[in-house]
């Protein structure tokens, strides 16, 4: 018969266990930006790369879905697990157990503004979710300037970019769930404009580690078709060939259409890992990153971490704060002399923010704020504001 552990047994097994628990976070902070870090171009372009660096088109598909998640950044795809996982994470809205609705409005660079809102509804007992989503970005009467009229033309033009979506997800065992996405992109450039279809893909393996939540998530964003434009802005006359060089003759313009080259959307592989250090019904701390290889950069790689006490001194208002830093290759190119803007170029992918909650019975409300640092175009500010129910 087994006898029970001593009280120095005890005390080994709670320094193993501590031990286990720091090792993990430290591999979330150090492992995935690690091998990130040695898949990323060095300083300056190297020669034979061959990364399709600015060619792909409806960027704003990466503004993002929530001001909780711009503020962990993309490593935010291995905690989602509410109406913003529609953008993070289509695998994510398996795991809610209450219907939620979110809207949210981020001032982005130069006065444009992007706009993101979604609901989602656990059905079928929660095995099964189903959830819509929309985001728009663009401004409107910007002056036309052409190499004619430098000063303007007289003309104003707006852009507007948009996406709409819905998503399927389904939790296949207590520890796994797949979701899926598809979206109808539409851009429309002034007076061009271009649409595109593309899917989304992400999973989520939630299981425990020293008593620990521990998941492990991997996503395929804006996987799709490529975007071509037409509209009045591609027509043109083009000129007729003169049979004679030699004794030309007065011809009036064949009237004709510019065609474009098909762009791809922004296509991102991604995996995040997120691992709690602290697991108390009213102290929470996630320490979250992630590796990802987009069609237009090289690799990059993110880091972060969410505290959160959902009740403050027993009352049902809770409070959150949050940090992350994402690293893209390109933003971080080293230019031949140092420049005034290094600093801000060092800094560029530093995101932060915190939100407050109200949680009573089935029903809560959350606002959130998050600000992300664009270097040297400055900060950005993101609002969003949740409902469930």
């Amino acid at each position: 018969m087994a006898s029970d552990p001593t009280q120095q047994e005890k005390d080994q097994l709670m320094k193993h266990s501590i031990a286990t628990r720091w090792a993990l976070a430290g591999a979330l902070l150090l492992g995935l930006p690690a091998a990130a870090a040695a898949q990323v171009i060095g300083p300056g372009f190297i020669p034979n790369d061959n990364t399709a660096y600015g060619t792909t088109s409806g960027e704003f598909l990466l503004l993002g879905g929530g001001a909780r998640g711009t503020a962990l950044g993309a490593s935010y795809a291995a905690l989602a697990g509410d109406v913003s996982a529609l953008y993070y994470n289509p695998a994510g809205i398996a795991q809610m157990n209450r219907p939620q609705a979110q809207v949210g409005s981020y001032n982005y660079v130069a006065g444009t503004k992007y706009t993101w809102g979604g609901i989602a509804f656990p059905i079928a007992g929660g095995v099964r979710s189903f959830g819509l989503q929309i985001g728009t970005f663009g401004f409107r009467d910007q002056p036309v300037y052409t190499v004619e009229q430098p000063d303007g033309t007289g003309s104003l033009y707006n852009v507007s970019e948009t996406f709409a979506a819905m998503t399927y997800a389904q939790n296949f065992s207590d520890r796994f769930a797949a979701g899926l996405t598809a979206k109808f992109v539409s851009d429309q450039l002034g007076d061009a404009s271009g649409s595109a279809f593309a899917v989304d893909f992400g999973t989520n393996f939630h299981a425990m580690l020293n008593n620990k939540p521990i998941k492990l998530a991997f996503t395929v964003t804006n996987l799709g078709t490529g975007m071509a434009y037409s509209g009045a802005a591609l027509n043109t006359n083009a000129v007729r060939t003169q049979p004679t060089p030699d004794d030309p003759i007065p011809t009036a313009g064949q009237p004709a259409e510019l065609r474009t080259k098909s762009f791809p959307l922004p296509t991102a592989f991604r995996v995040a890992l997120g691992y709690d250090l602290l697991s108390q019904p009213n102290n929470r701390l996630s320490l979250i990153t992630e590796f990802d290889q987009p069609n237009n950069n090289a690799a990059g790689f993110g880091v972060g971490a969410e505290w959160a006490m959902p009740k403050l001194g027993s009352s049902p208002f809770g409070v959150a704060l949050r940090g992350s830093y994402t690293y893209a290759a390109a933003n971080t190119i080293k230019a031949a002399m140092p420049t005034a803007v290094s600093l801000d170029e060092s800094l560029q992918g530093l995101a932060g923010g915190g939100g407050l909650s109200y949680a009573s019975g089935d029903f809560n409300l959350g606002f959130d704020y998050a600000f992300k640092f664009m270097g040297i175009l400055g900060f950005t500010h993101f609002f969003s504001f949740t409902v469930g129910w």
